[in-house]
This record gives C-alpha cells, sequence and structure tokens, in this order.
C-alpha cells in the first residue's frame, strides 16, 4: 500500500469517529433537552394539582329590615286598588253562619209538638170562628206545622186563594191581629206564601205546633188573623 493510501484511509477513519462522536453528541443533547422537558411538564402538572379551586360568590345577604321595607313600585301599579282581603270577609261570614245556625239550633231545642187531640180541636174551633165571621171578605184556615213556627219560617198559603185573590207579583202584604198591631211581610206571588216578616210574626205570637190561624182578606193586600191555641184544648175540656 502505498503512502497516499494509506493518508486516504486515515482521513476517513478520522471523519468517520468525528461524524460518530457528533451524533453521540446530538443524542445526548436530545435526551437531555427531554429530560428537561418531561420534569418542566412534571412540575406544572404537580403544580396544577395544588392550586387552590376559585372561590365560589356568595349572595350579599339582606338585613331583615331591608327585607320588612315594602317594594318600590312603578307610579301606575302603585295607583292600583289594593287587593281585597278576603280572610277576614270569610271568617265574618263563617261566624255569621254559626250565629244563624246557634239560634236555629235553640229554635229546634225549644220545639213543642201537639197532640191529635190538640191539633184536632184548634182545627175545629178555627173551622167554627169561620163560620161565624161570615162571607163578607174571603177566608181560610190555616193550621200550624213544625215548619211554620221554627226553624226556616215558611208559610204557604192556600193554592187556590191566592190565585183567585192575591197580587200576581212579589208584594208585601200586612199581618192585622186581633188587637189590630200590624206586621208587614213579604208575600212571593211564584211562591205561594209569606217569607220575609213572617219569622217576626210567629215569634212575637208565639206561635206553636198544633195553633190554628184564620186568615180574613180585609182589604187587597191586608189580613185579619184570628189566633186560635192548641193548648185552649185542655181549658176547654176542663
Amino acid at each position: 500500500m502505498g503512502k497516499a493510501q494509506r493518508k486516504e484511509m486515515a482521513e476517513a477513519v478520522s471523519y468517520e469517529e468525528r461524524r460518530r462522536r457528533q451524533m453521540e453528541a446530538n443524542k445526548r443533547k436530545l435526551e437531555e433537552l427531554q429530560l428537561h422537558h418531561l420534569s418542566t411538564a412534571v412540575r406544572e402538572a404537580a403544580a396544577a394539582a395544588v392550586k387552590p379551586s376559585p372561590a365560589k360568590k356568595r349572595k350579599a345577604r339582606v338585613p331583615r329590615d331591608a327585607a320588612a321595607k315594602p317594594l318600590r313600585r312603578s307610579g301606575r301599579v302603585a295607583n292600583l286598588p289594593e287587593k281585597p282581603k278576603y280572610r277576614e270577609e270569610v271568617q265574618d261570614f263563617a261566624r255569621k253562619v254559626r250565629r244563624t245556625y246557634g239560634s236555629r239550633r235553640k229554635d229546634l231545642e225549644n220545639r213543642v209538638y201537639a197532640t191529635d187531640e190538640e191539633r184536632s180541636h184548634a182545627i175545629t174551633k178555627a173551622e167554627d170562628l169561620a163560620e161565624e165571621l161570615g162571607s163578607s171578605f174571603p177566608i181560610f184556615v190555616k193550621p200550624m206545622s213544625q215548619s211554620h213556627v221554627t226553624g226556616g219560617f215558611w208559610l204557604g198559603l192556600p193554592t187556590p186563594f191566592c190565585r183567585k185573590y192575591l197580587p200576581k207579583r212579589d208584594e208585601t202584604i200586612t199581618l192585622e191581629d186581633e188587637e189590630d198591631d200590624e206586621s208587614e211581610t213579604l208575600y212571593l206571588a211564584r211562591k205561594m206564601g209569606l217569607s220575609a216578616g213572617w219569622r217576626g210574626f210567629a215569634i212575637k205570637h208565639k206561635l206553636v205546633d198544633g195553633d190554628c190561624l184564620v186568615f180574613q182578606l180585609i182589604e187587597r193586600t191586608k189580613f185579619k188573623v184570628y189566633i186560635i191555641r192548641a193548648s185552649s184544648y185542655h181549658k176547654d175540656k176542663e
């Protein structure tokens, strides 16, 4: 081998050795860079793990005094009328119902029940009185039952009499007793009976079950009323 060839081989070997060393150096740099990035990533992850979460916003507490104050309203809404308070009205209505029920209950407890003999005796005496009064004025006899003198206090009148003699529309009818004391009642034409005012007349004259009344129509809307007591049976029997 010549001197020139040995020189070329030595240069080739030297080049390869430098190239190898360079590659190893580059490799080490890359490894160092990767380790650096990895350590950085690890540190960032650890820092994120222990980083406190953002604090939640709390609503401001409203003082009690402020909460009790009425809300401000626009002028248009403020001028509207206040809503009605139904609770008080319902309570008042309930009290009225209880009072009414209580008074009616008291009436029921104080009921007087006539015997058949007392009832029959009063009817006979009333019919006799109607005959004595004559036919100068329209007349009819009405025995009293519990519904007439307690509870509902409704007095239905004989249908034929109403159709023939009484007004065709609702009207005030006066009841005059044997002492000429007058009481006003409301006559309901469609129902053919006395409503408002009859209760007062019945209570005032202490009517009870078994009593019998004679109604004499002395004017267009005025009755003369004669009362035959059921209790008269015992007096007449003595």
